[in-house]
């Protein structure tokens, strides 16, 4: 007899808990469920979200057992899964990432730069507790993250908690492997087989075949090369997609140019282009509130209008195509499949010549002892360089948190390549402690 599964999902209240729980109800055939929780220490918030989710489940999934929880014994306790997408400072916090960077002309981004440290510091604690509260109620589970800046979040839960059950993942590179898989006139990126190595967020796709081997980088190298990762040149636009969303996927073809033998993550602009990504930037007006006036009003709209009608069979929400990564990962994990999925793990020699203990993004066959990374081998010097001195400023601000130290934030804020100066670095990072006192530890 094949398990049932019991899951919580730890960041209840985020606007992707109900295209998550979509998509675990329409995987059911391949991952059985029999009990879903809602962890969030925001209870008002997520109530919101978790009153909908329990109309969904019952109409779909009747014999599921549902609860929403602030309370860690109950939502940690008897629990095979962990999937957690916290938001620590929610998007109020996200907002100050974004727009106290813009004051000093350094661009102000989620998970990159001086605003993906500000949430990486926050984040840090977030992930731990959770860490801690599946390990003391179900020490078995394993926990999925893709609590962002995941990254640093990585490189934390490395040092701080070497032998947890952890995995700690992104969706980005599926959106990415989506698009691709559309430019080769593929149906899906599971038609896909992929080659990619990078830090989360910061990294280059070197190979790129179908099923059967046939090598599609020219192809796809060639759309990029002229339209960047949007797809309007073909048609397959998201008609939702958002202007800085649509900016970014233009926005690729230029960081293509660098390296044309490798296709890039989209990320890598705010690195190798943060002067272009300064000038376009509104300082009154970022993504923060692109998502806050957009997708979370949306969301949470539907989800009241659900539970006003007793009723979501006429619902707007989508499954999360993004998320079925996660059920993939959590099949890998249950039943030994051997799926080839890309996980962050630590490098340990799979890349070469880089540094052993990075938290590197790469190809890993996934089964029930977790990950076993592919071996990239060697890395050219540009791709190296970029990315030792990325691991160094996330190393340096994951010392900072541990150590409490000002100094080491004031030398991670320093060596990263968006911000154009030691002395804006100084300047950004009283602005940033005193905005973030509430979360961050005393840093002395």
């Amino acid at each position: 007899m094949i398990k049932e599964h019991s899951i919580v999902i730890a960041g209840g209240g985020s606007t992707f808990t109900p295209e998550i729980i979509l998509m675990l109800l329409d995987n059911l055939d391949k991952f059985p469920i029999r009990q879903i929780k809602l962890y969030d220490n925001d209870a008002h918030r997520q109530k919101i979200v978790a009153d909908a989710c329990e109309i969904i489940i019952r109409e779909q999934a009747p014999h599921i057992s549902f609860t929403a929880t602030d309370s860690p014994e109950i939502g940690f306790s008897d629990i095979d899964f962990v999937m957690a997408h916290i938001r620590v400072g929610k998007y109020e916090m996200r907002e100050k990432d974004e727009k106290i960077p813009l004051k000093y002309n350094v661009i102000g981004q989620e998970t990159c730069g001086p605003g993906g440290i500000s949430y990486g510091l926050r984040s840090i604690t977030g992930v731990i507790e959770i860490i801690d509260y599946m390990e003391k109620y179900s020490p078995n589970a394993w926990m999925l993250n893709y609590s962002n800046p995941a990254s640093i979040v990585a490189e934390a839960t490395r040092k701080l908690r070497p032998n947890s059950r952890i995995l700690n993942i992104c969706d980005h590179p599926i959106g990415l492997e989506n698009r691709m898989a559309k430019m080769a006139d593929l149906e899906s990126r599971k038609d896909l087989i992929v080659r990619y190595y990078g830090l989360n967020h910061f990294g280059w796709y070197t190979s790129v075949t179908d099923k059967e081997g046939n090598d599609l980088m020219p192809q796809i190298r060639s759309y990029i090369a002229e339209n960047g990762f949007n797809l309007n040149a073909i048609g397959k636009e998201s008609r939702n997609a958002d202007p800085s969303w649509i900016h970014t996927y233009d926005m690729a073809k230029f960081v293509y140019e660098l390296d044309p033998q490798t296709i890039p993550n989209t990320y890598l602009k705010y690195y190798l282009f943060p002067n272009k990504e300064v000038d376009i930037a509104d300082s009154n007006h970022t993504r923060a509130n692109e998502v806050m006036e957009g997708r979370e009003k949306t969301v949470f709209e539907e989800c009241i209008a659900i539970t006003n009608n007793g009723t979501a069979k006429e619902t707007t929400l989508k499954i999360g195509a993004h998320a079925t990564y996660i059920v993939d990962l959590a099949r890998a994990l249950s039943y030994n499949t051997k799926e080839r999925m890309l996980i962050m793990v630590e490098n340990n020699g799979a890349i070469s010549n880089f540094e052993p203990s990075a938290m590197v993004e790469i190809p890993c066959l996934v089964g029930s002892n977790g990950p076993e990374p592919l071996s990239i081998g060697e890395i050219p010097t540009f791709q190296k360089g970029l990315m030792e001195n990325q691991v160094a400023v996330e190393k340096l601000a994951v010392e900072a948190y541990v150590e409490g130290s000002k100094q080491k934030l004031f030398q991670a804020l320093s060596l990263s390549k968006t911000i154009p100066g030691a002395d804006v670095a100084k300047e950004l990072l009283e602005d940033l402690y005193e905005a973030n006192k509430e979360y961050w530890p005393v840093l002395q």
